[in-house]
């Protein structure tokens, strides 16, 4: 697997409701896991998510606990509504939460008038696990094991539709 994967999707709205919709805790937990994200969106600042109470509920059910904060990092450059980049790490995963950070861009560009063109490169060397990981499972379905290819479909179907796929 390529130490550096990228992932692409048109969605019809302006940069600033996509780029609300990737760095807004209320917005990210509407769509693909809906696990909050929370963003320092200065240099340095700090990016963590947290488990919902479905994970947490489901991972109990299953014999093994989340941790609170369950994806971590660093944001390195924040430039509204076009550009973030940041370091990430997945800490659900005893794997993934053992391999050194990876470093994940977000890019927002205008393709036609109404739409953007959003692009996620993530670079993941060293971290075989969480390369796996992101690439997606194409037979899970929609409860997870997606990726980033289905984190992108929901966020597009959202603000496109106002309805997250599972809703759809």
């Amino acid at each position: 697997m390529s130490d550096t994967q990228v992932f692409r999707i048109w969605i019809k709205a302006p940069a600033e409701k996509i780029w609300t919709a990737i760095t807004d805790p209320e917005w990210t937990a509407k769509y693909a896991y809906a696990a909050p994200q929370f963003y320092e969106l200065k240099k340095g600042g700090r990016f963590y998510s947290t488990a919902t109470d479905e994970m947490k509920a489901y991972s109990e059910a299953n014999g093994w606990s989340l941790p609170e904060v369950i994806i971590d990092g660093e944001v390195l450059e924040a430039e509204p509504p076009r550009r973030l980049v940041q370091t990430w790490r997945m800490l659900m995963d005893p794997t993934t939460a053992a391999e050194p950070f990876t470093t994940l861009t977000y890019e927002i560009e205008d393709s036609a008038p109404g739409v953007c063109r959003v692009t996620i490169t993530h670079h993941t060397p060293g971290a075989p696990a969480t390369a796996a990981m992101i690439a997606g499972n194409t037979a899970a379905d929609a409860d997870g094991g997606g990726g980033w290819a289905w984190v992108l479909s929901d966020l597009k179907s959202l603000l496109e539709t106002g309805k997250v796929l599972a809703e759809a």
